[in-house]
């Protein structure tokens, strides 16, 4: 299994590199192992992305700095911005760092007032709530998510957008 596996990364990662189109492979894979559910990640494929959001959350000396695989697997997973999340989490908590004890909740979620299980159900449920709740919304662009995600503010789309272009100078400028 692991033989086909491997071989199965290579098809995956040399179809990407032919239609450059790096998003359509995730940086990881994800297995589930028999009815219960059981993830693990596979990190031996290199995604560029995993280092810069990794030295970029290292910077804040985020706690969220170690999750940088988790952040790409479920942006990649839910067809989401890979550098919103994160930049989010800057708004909101600093990275991370300012949240209430035991809540692993820094995205500001239900006014910082929902707590999650851990740093991994965290990002993956918010990644999760950003496609239902926003992307699958047809809010097309930061500012739009920003009325519903942050209301009445109206700088919190200008302090993600700053963090999300801080993470990825190189990358596109954030819109669906």
């Amino acid at each position: 299994m692991g033989k086909t596996l491997r071989n199965l990364n290579i098809l995956f990662i040399t179809l990407t590199m032919f239609f450059n189109c790096a998003s359509v492979v995730s940086a990881q894979e994800l297995f589930v192992q028999n009815s219960a559910k059981i993830q693990t990640f596979n990190t031996n494929l290199e995604d560029h992305r995993i280092a810069k959001l990794e030295s970029f959350l290292s910077k804040y000396k985020s706690p969220l700095s170690k999750y940088a695989s988790h952040f790409i697997y479920y942006a990649d997973l839910y067809e989401i911005d890979w550098r919103l999340l994160p930049a989010i989490s800057g708004v909101e908590s600093t990275f991370g760092k300012r949240i209430p004890q035991g809540s692993f909740n820094a995205y500001g979620w239900n006014g910082g007032n929902y707590k999650f299980k851990s740093w991994e159900d965290s990002i993956e449920s918010m990644s999760k709530n950003l496609r239902e709740k926003y992307y699958d919304k047809n809010l097309k662009s930061i500012w739009e998510i920003g009325r519903v995600y942050c209301p009445p503010n109206p700088q919190w789309p200008y302090k993600v957008s700053f963090f999300i272009n801080r993470i990825d100078p190189t990358g596109v400028e954030f819109s669906l």
